[in-house]
């Protein structure tokens, strides 16, 4: 589900600040990828020159710093340079885009507190499955914080950036689990070493938070500190629980058979909202429940769902027969973002899309042609952070992007 290039015009905008005497598109960006290579012509941009408005073809010329990419757009403005476009028409919600990571498997970047700096999950370096690094938010500083073994996903910041948490399987092996069998379809799979760790910002001091047979993943903390919130199979089926930033006092939230996960809280700590799906006719249930013996679940209908912190009020949201997933509160604390394939008819497509908590009021806010996914608002709401297809060199390969978030 990871393809794309995109194409869009903007406004033209002086970029003189840079000391590039041309004038480029709005949605133009200046970018590297540590990588130090041409790869060719990736896109047109309108290039303003007096009274008279010229079409000009720019290549991708990758630089490993900051400085160093000033330094290559500085140097002759004639020749091709590292202007991108990576707004796509429609997506009015965008300001100027930027891309962070460049190849290879990027996904779930998820602010600090501060909003400067973002912990994600990353197959580069060569690694064969995920590791978690952080970086700041124009994409340096890459640091990796989570152990070289195994297979790890879901992290995120303490409010306080005093700890981080994410969850791992390297306890039970330090090599990469294997991929899930294509038998069943698609399936995901619910890797049993999983358990969720707490550590410093630099991986350092790292604990052991859960320690029950089964799969316990997708962790976040609450807006004050007070409360970690994950998905675990300890009981038999995928439920929604609570615990102490310590490990303590896990408490299981939801109840209903089916699967319930990747859940987040809203800006004042007081409701969850969470992807779900229950199975109701008896093929629905026999086929859930055959994939739950081998640790699969089948991600086809997932809808979005709230409830508040203590399990109580569960309410649906989305109710499209879709593959909704990744919600995530707006500040206002009254409109969610999520991820979902309703508007392709094969299934294949992720947009972000914006829905009221009650469930009206749905608009999409990306049209890539691919993969878009994994938002995330920072504090305030002036930024959205998310994992897209979109302007990647090699098939499949998901990179971290970011927007000034226009309301």
């Amino acid at each position: 589900m990871k393809h794309g290039l995109l194409i869009g015009i903007g406004i033209v905008v002086s970029l003189s600040v840079l000391g590039i005497a041309a004038r480029l598109a709005e949605n133009a960006y200046l970018f590297d990828s540590a990588r130090g290579v041409d790869v060719g012509p990736m896109a047109t941009v309108n290039r303003a020159e007096g009274d008279q408005s010229t079409t000009m073809e720019f290549a991708r010329h990758d630089r490993q710093t900051p400085a160093a990419r000033v330094q290559f757009a500085q140097t002759d403005d004639t020749r091709p340079d590292t202007v991108m476009i990576l707004r796509i028409p429609g997506e009015r919600h965008f300001g100027r885009v930027a891309q962070l990571t460049f190849g290879g498997e990027n996904a779930e970047a998820y602010f600090n507190a501060d909003g400067d700096r973002l912990i994600f999950q990353s197959t580069r370096g060569g690694y064969d499955c995920d590791r978690i690094f952080t970086m700041n938010i124009d994409g340096s500083d890459v640091t990796q914080v989570s152990v070289p073994g195994g297979a790890t996903t879901c992290a995120f910041f303490a409010p306080d950036a005093e700890r981080i948490i994410y969850c791992s399987t390297y306890l039970v092996n330090d090599s990469c689990p294997p991929k899930p069998s294509r038998e069943k379809g698609y399936v995901w799979k619910l890797y049993e070493g999983y358990d969720v760790f707490a550590a410093d910002p630099d991986g350092s001091n790292l604990v052991r938070l859960t320690d029950s047979p089964g799969y316990d993943a997708e962790a976040v903390y609450s807006p004050d500190g007070s409360t970690i919130l994950f998905t675990s199979i300890r009981d038999g089926d995928l439920d929604l629980y609570t615990m102490n930033p310590d490990g303590s006092n896990q408490t299981r939230l939801t109840r209903e058979p089916g699967y319930d996960g990747g859940g987040f809280f809203s800006p004042d700590g007081k409701q969850i909202v969470y992807r779900a799906h229950h199975p109701e006719t008896d093929e629905e249930i026999a086929d859930y429940r055959s994939l739950i013996k081998d640790a699969l679940i089948r991600p086809m209908n997932l809808e979005v769902f709230v409830i508040n912190a203590d399990g109580t009020n569960r309410r649906q949201v989305t109710d499209n027969g879709a593959a909704n997933f990744c919600p995530y509160f707006h500040p206002n604390g009254e409109q969610i973002i999520f991820a979902s394939n309703m508007d392709d008819p094969q299934g294949r497509n992720f947009e972000l899309y914006l829905i009221n908590v009650d469930g009206t009021g749905l608009e999409r806010i990306t049209y890539n042609e691919t993969f878009d996914g994994f938002p995330m608002f920072n504090h305030d709401g002036t930024k959205l952070v998310w994992a897209s297809n979109r302007n990647n060199e090699h098939p499949n390969e998901t990179n971290i992007f970011i927007t000034d978030w226009i309301d």
